[in-house]
Formats: structure tokens, sequence, C-alpha cells
């Protein structure tokens, strides 16, 4: 039987859909099974644009535009493989020409897999400082401080434009999480945005965390069949 064909929206940055694409060839390679992907790529500049005018319905339409194309190349089933666009997810669900995967709805059933109740954010400013939107009930989001937040967005902004990242940008974010964990008694931190994969890894992530991509790929697998 051949798997849904999914939709995957890249360009938010290109990293973060390179990573989906090589994570979801994986996983479907570890199973036996083919996988049927077509690809697009979005604007990352019409996304920080109405992210950072917190205009929920003009994202969701633009969104909405961007799924279409991938639906009339095939596309079954819609991946948006960055946390930043979720800001619409409500919006977008009641409008989307495909199903989507939704990635909140993964990190969701993961952290309170955990039993965390007490977290912090890795991503963009509308990220960090959005608390996942309020879509993570019954968690508190702790958001650090104005200059720390600055300096999460900052660094991931760069990962993203560029694709790769540094010795000392996963130091300086690691140094900020066990600070977080220390100073805030967060359980964990959620790294919240797909291209922190450039830096962290299982192997060399030293603090309490969970990864949303992966959480989210393997949604995304299960919802493929």
């Amino acid at each position: 039987m051949i798997p849904r064909m999914i939709g995957l929206v890249g360009g938010l940055g290109v990293g973060a859909a390179v990573h989906y694409y090589k994570e979801l060839a994986a996983a479907h390679e570890a199973i036996g099974k083919p996988l049927e992907l077509v690809m697009i790529h979005a604007q990352m500049r019409r996304i920080f644009e109405h992210a950072g005018k917190g205009d929920a319905p003009g994202l969701a339409r633009y969104l909405e535009e961007v799924i279409g194309h991938l639906k009339r190349g095939g596309a079954t089933l819609a991946v948006i493989p960055a946390v930043t666009p979720h800001l619409c997810i409500r919006e977008l669900l009641a409008i989307s020409p495909l199903p989507i995967v939704n990635m909140i709805d993964a990190i969701a059933d993961e952290v309170r897999a955990r039993g965390w109740r007490r977290i912090a954010l890795f991503g963009t400013r509308f990220v960090v400082a959005g608390k996942m939107f309020g879509l993570l009930d019954g968690v508190e989001i702790v958001t650090p401080r104005p200059a720390e937040v600055d300096y999460i967005h900052d660094t991931y902004f760069s990962i993203a434009s560029t694709g790769a990242g540094s010795e000392d940008q996963r130091r300086g974010l690691t140094e900020l999480a066990r600070t977080l964990c220390a100073r805030d008694g967060v359980d964990a931190v959620l790294l919240a945005g797909t291209d922190l994969s450039a830096i962290f890894n299982e192997g060399n992530t030293e603090f309490p965390h969970l990864d949303c991509a992966r959480a989210h790929i393997q949604a995304i697998m299960r919802a493929a069949k």
C-alpha cells in the first residue's frame, strides 16, 4: 500500500525543510516503505511580517495558498516544519485545503507524557514570548528575561538564515538553559525551533529538553501510514 503523500512547506528556513526531509526519508527507509513527498518553498519574510504584527488571520490565508499548491501537486497531508507559523494554527485548520499534522498537538502530547509542569522555550521571539500561543493547556511556560529573549531570538534567526550554527552558539544556549533550570525552576527546555537541530542533537544537549521537531516527525509518521 502506498502511504499518504506528505506536502512539506519549505523555506521556514531552508535548514528546517532539509532536516525534515532527511529525517522522514530515514524513518521511511527504516520501515521499508517509500517516502511520498512534495515540497514547496514558502517565503520566510512573509511569515515574519505576519508574525511581527500578530496577524494570525493574514498568516493563515498565506499558508492556505501555499498548501493549496501542495494539494495541486498531489499532496494529501500538509506539514509545516516550523513552530512560528503555528501561531495561526486555529485559523489555518479551519480553512486549510489539506489536513495538517499539528506540531503543537504533538508537543503537548510529549510534554504531558513526561509529566513536565514548568517549561521554557527556545525559538523565535514570537514563540518564546508567545508562550506557544496559549496552546499548551495545564503547563506553565516561563518567559526568560527580556535580554535573554533577545539573545535566543537573535541566535535562532542567525541559524535559520544561514542554515548553520556554531559551537559558541550551542554553548551560549546551553548555559542559558541551565540558568533557567536553576534560577527559574523549569523542568525542561523545549527546542521549539527546527533549525536548532544545526547545533543540538541527542548526544550534545546537556540539559532536560524536548526536540519539538523530532516529536512532530514521529506524529507525521503515524499520520502518513
